[in-house]
Formats: structure tokens, C-alpha cells, sequence
């Protein structure tokens, strides 16, 4: 799935350069990443095999409408679920996002925190990570509330674990070898 996705990403990426929209696309992108990271009902459509391409289209041009996209992000996405390919759109949305940010020469991070991170606190994490890395940063934020605490920051494929749930899940394996 990965080079199918990079194919529709790169596709993207070429239409919004050439229509001078990667940002409006790219802001469009990730409201829909953070949607389908909210909202089941919205993952259950676009993995359903039982919903025609036709249904799946509508739905996601309401989605779209409702949201004020682009209307290349729409010609596209309808083109997508055309092609019955909706499955794919997560790994779409990061393969774009990561396309913008290699060709701006900044380094893609994804910071998942248990809550959401106020703007202070997202300021922070990026300058930090732009220190240790000694570049430019572009970071993506999720909200995982089963983290309980703490983050998780990828960069690249360094992993950084410093959640709560991972730490207690390494206390309850040090205690089983304890009995």
C-alpha cells in the first residue's frame, strides 16, 4: 500500500505546485488526518468494501464542503474514491505531508501526546526537536488518550517513548520477573 499511496501523494504534490496550493492542500490534508483520527464513523467509510464508490464520493465531498477544502483537495479526493481507493488515505496524507516537508528541507516529526498539547507546549517540543536534530522541524500532533501520560516522538525512524503506558507496561514486566 505504501507505493500506491506515494504515487497519489506525488500526484498531488505535482497538481498543488503547479496550482501554487501546497499549503491550502496541506492544511486541508491534515484537519482531514486529524478527522479520521477522531471520528470512527469516518474511518468505518473510507475502509468499507460494502459502500459503492459512488457513496463513498458524496460522503466525502459533504465532508469536504463542510469543511471549506480546496478544490483541488476535492477533485482529487473524489478522483480517489473513484479509483476505490480510500483505504489508502491515511497513508496518502503522510506520504504528501512528508513530500512537502523533504522538498522544503525540513525533517517530518509526529509527536503523539496523551492530551492535547497547548500552543506553548508544542512551541516547545518543536524547538527542542530542532535543536537535536540541527534542522528544520515540521510536526505533526496527534492525541493518543491511552498513552495515559507523556509522548511519543518519531523522527524519521528514531522513536522516542516516554508515555506513561509504555512505562508502566516495562514496571509490570520488571514485576513478573520479580515472582
Amino acid at each position: 500500500m505504501a507505493g500506491l499511496a506515494e504515487r497519489y501523494a506525488a500526484a498531488l504534490y505535482e497538481l498543488a505546485d503547479e496550482g501554487k496550493a501546497l499549503d491550502r492542500v496541506a492544511s486541508d490534508l491534515r484537519s482531514l488526518a486529524k478527522a479520521l483520527d477522531e471520528s470512527a464513523d469516518l474511518t468505518r467509510l473510507i475502509r468499507s468494501p460494502v459502500l459503492g464508490r459512488h457513496e463513498q464520493g458524496r460522503a466525502v465531498k459533504a465532508i469536504l464542503d463542510k469543511m471549506g477544502a480546496d478544490a483541488l483537495t476535492a477533485k482529487f479526493l473524489g478522483l480517489v474514491a473513484q479509483n476505490r481507493r480510500l483505504f489508502a488515505l491515511p497513508a496518502m496524507i503522510k506520504a504528501y505531508l512528508a513530500e512537502l516537508a523533504r522538498r522544503r528541507g525540513e525533517i517530518a516529526a509526529e509527536v503523539t501526546s496523551a492530551v492535547p498539547l497547548s500552543a506553548a507546549q508544542a512551541e516547545a517540543v518543536t524547538a527542542s526537536l530542532r535543536q537535536a536534530v540541527g534542522a528544520k522541524v515540521s510536526v505533526e500532533t496527534r492525541v493518543d488518550p491511552s498513552l495515559l501520560g507523556g509522548m511519543v516522538v518519531r523522527v524519521g525512524s528514531r522513536m522516542v517513548d516516554s508515555s506513561l503506558k509504555t512505562k508502566l507496561q516495562k514496571m509490570e514486566l520488571a514485576m513478573k520477573g520479580l515472582g
